[in-house]
């Protein structure tokens, strides 16, 4: 159980060092998930997985708001149409984000979370700046580690950390991968997704509690095994209307 063992210390240092920024994180999501906004959420790359697991899935509930071009998160025939190559030279493309950011209002009302493991991307680091410039306050999901391995090739001389309110470092080592290997010089088993995931779902236990206690309790998406199969349709139909709400006040108006 190498890779798991050394996962679970990569979660342990995550609890001991990340408790103020994870508070505050989930601090912003209740304050603006409470007052009617979203918490918009975008990944390239393997980043999207924490955009994934924000919402829409069971246990979790409406205010999140899901960003995810595909033209950087699918790749799955890894060569060839749709290939690595191209999502990881269209994740690098300056200009980019404003193009996506384009389509939405842009609240002072709402925020925002970015996750990228290295933090110098240039769509992630601009999506971050188009959204504070637009006054959307940003959690970034990073690894310090890694974005501080090499000097910034944005630019702007910055990284995405540098264009944040909040910073949660995903504590993950530079390269990512967690064991060595004997017979091996590159390690393997990447830790940044189940860090990510530890991440996500902190804020999201955070956020509800906060909620709970104001009396705004969320419809929370629930399987037909724990809640009953018309409940669980009563919460999926009340989850996706609510998200559906939210989601077209923050599309572009004419």
């Amino acid at each position: 159980m190498r890779w798991i063992r050394h996962a679970i210390e990569l979660l342990g240092e995550i609890e001991r060092t990340q408790e103020e920024a994870i508070e505050a994180a989930a601090a912003i999501a209740a304050r603006v998930i409470g007052g009617g906004g979203v918490v918009h959420t975008f990944g390239t790359g393997h980043s999207r997985m924490g955009v994934e697991e924000m919402f829409p899935r069971y246990g979790s509930y409406p205010g999140f708001h899901p960003l995810v071009e595909l033209s950087m998160t699918f790749y799955t025939q890894v060569g060839g149409a749709n290939g690595m190559r191209q999502a990881m030279f269209i994740e690098r493309v300056e200009g980019l984000a404003e193009q996506i950011l384009a389509n939405y209002e842009l609240r002072p009302t709402d925020a925002a979370i970015v996750f990228s493991v290295s933090g110098l991307n240039a769509v992630p680091i601009e999506m971050a700046m188009g959204l504070r410039k637009a006054g959307v306050p940003v959690i970034a999901v990073t690894s310090m580690r890694e974005t501080n391995a090499v000097e910034p090739g944005h630019p702007s001389g910055t990284r995405l950390a540098d264009h944040a309110d909040v910073v949660i470092d995903l504590c993950t080592p530079v390269g990512d991968a967690l064991c060595r290997i004997d017979g091996l010089t590159e390690p393997v088993g990447p830790g940044s997704t189940v860090a990510a995931v530890a991440v996500v779902n902190e804020i999201k236990v955070r956020t509800a509690e906060r909620l709970a206690e104001d009396g705004l309790v969320p419809p929370v998406i629930s399987s037909a095994k724990l809640v009953g199969p018309r409940r669980a349709e009563e919460l999926f139909e009340a989850a996706y209307l609510e998200h559906a709400r939210r989601a077209a006040e923050v599309l572009r108006k004419p």
